[in-house]
């Protein structure tokens, strides 16, 4: 009987504990392995730890929450993998080795079984989603015969075909592995409005085969929450208020411009789409200016150093301000995970416009100064 009681009581810790080996091929060591897991816009550090001398590690890690994690590689590198009760073997380049580094670490392949499947297909999908934004972007800069609004113009068409494909790879993945329980690290990626009946389907199959399975009530919660803050959002809903500093240490935000139109600019030093977008936004403010428009750039860099670089730089002729804590939390209020991200607001502080880019800014303004 107490040897039936430790076998009990033992059984559950082991199944959920999985080991995580592999070899770095370069180190680095300043920084540390690190096991992450991601809530939303929020991240918290579960782990840390190095590896041996000769580049291999081994690591057991106690799975509290099957789901999504990541594992970073000494900030060089980074894969998303699927813990639950698979032993994984991931092995990475490490630190970037060439003169000119530049950050585009080559892709992961996570070794485990069929749920970990699925997370190289969707990692496979995501890398070479930017590996074509950079063949796009690339290819519209070397074209300099033409003007920067037509090279805009260019880049957007070729990221919104790419957004198309991306589509049609994940929503193939859903439809064909929805039989294994990490599909729901997928589900996210499809569009909550157009897939709504896919991700429904999918939902259903998993939950009737894993009765009471803990990450789709979470995944539920998410859902729900995603719904809460797209309607708070929406077009016509009142802008959240900030306030952060500008260079001089002086605040403003949202409230400063009562009674104007305002174009709201969400961007950074290293972004390159974001440096590409500023001409096209000079020409908007030289336009609308006399007409009840203002522009007001937030920045959200990590360091202030590059944030007034680059103002002095790009001389831009408005109201600059910098996001606290690399913009993490602006961010999230708003809602959004990549940059440039352009917003219109009319003269009560209401959101007329969202994801705006090139002439659609424009169209945008000239709608609102027509009512």
């Amino acid at each position: 009987m107490a040897a039936v009681a430790a076998v009990a009581c033992t059984s559950p810790a082991e199944k959920n504990e999985i080991t995580i080996k592999g070899k770095v091929q370069f180190d680095d060591p300043k920084f540390k392995m690190q096991i992450v897991k991601r809530e939303g816009f929020d991240k918290k550090i579960v782990d840390s730890f190095d590896i041996n001398p000769d580049g291999t590690y081994e690591y057991r890690m106690k799975v509290e929450e099957p789901g999504v994690y990541t594992l970073d590689c000494k900030k060089w590198q980074s894969v998303n993998f699927w813990a639950e009760d698979e032993d994984l073997t991931i092995n990475f380049r490490g630190m970037d080795t060439a003169k000119v580094k530049i950050k585009n670490p080559p892709f992961v392949y996570i070794q485990g079984g069929p749920l970990n499947e699925v997370m190289n297909l969707m990692n496979f999908d995501n890398y070479r989603n930017y590996q074509l934004m950079i063949a796009v972007s690339q290819s519209a800069y070397s074209l300099k015969t033409i003007s920067d609004e037509e090279r805009g113009s260019l880049t957007m068409k070729g990221y919104n075909m790419i957004s198309d494909e991306s589509s049609a790879r994940t929503k193939f993945i859903v439809e064909h592995y929805a039989d294994r329980k990490s599909i729901l690290a997928v589900l996210p990626s499809l569009n909550k409005i157009k897939d709504a009946e896919l991700i429904d389907r999918t939902l259903a199959a998993v939950e009737a085969a894993n009765p009471g399975y803990a990450p789709i009530a979470e995944y539920k919660a998410t859902v729900e929450e995603e719904r809460y803050q797209r309607e708070r959002l929406a077009i016509g809903k009142p802008a959240p208020e900030f306030r952060f500093k500008d260079p001089e240490g002086n605040e403003a935000g949202i409230a400063d411009y009562k009674g104007k139109i305002l174009l709201i600019d969400f961007w950074a030093s290293w972004c390159g789409p974001c440096r590409q977008e500023i001409p096209h936004v000079k020409e908007v403010y030289a336009k609308y200016k006399d007409k009840g428009v203002e522009v007001l750039s937030v920045s959200i860099d990590a360091k202030k150093e590059d944030w007034l670089k680059a103002l002095d730089e790009e001389k831009m002729a408005w109201k600059q301000i910098l996001a606290p804590n690399a913009g993490k939390e602006i961010m999230k209020e708003y809602q959004f995970s990549g940059i440039p991200y352009l917003i219109l607001l009319d003269r009560d502080g209401k959101i007329a416009a969202k994801q705006l880019r090139g002439k659609k800014i424009d169209e945008a303004i000239d709608k609102l100064l027509e009512k």
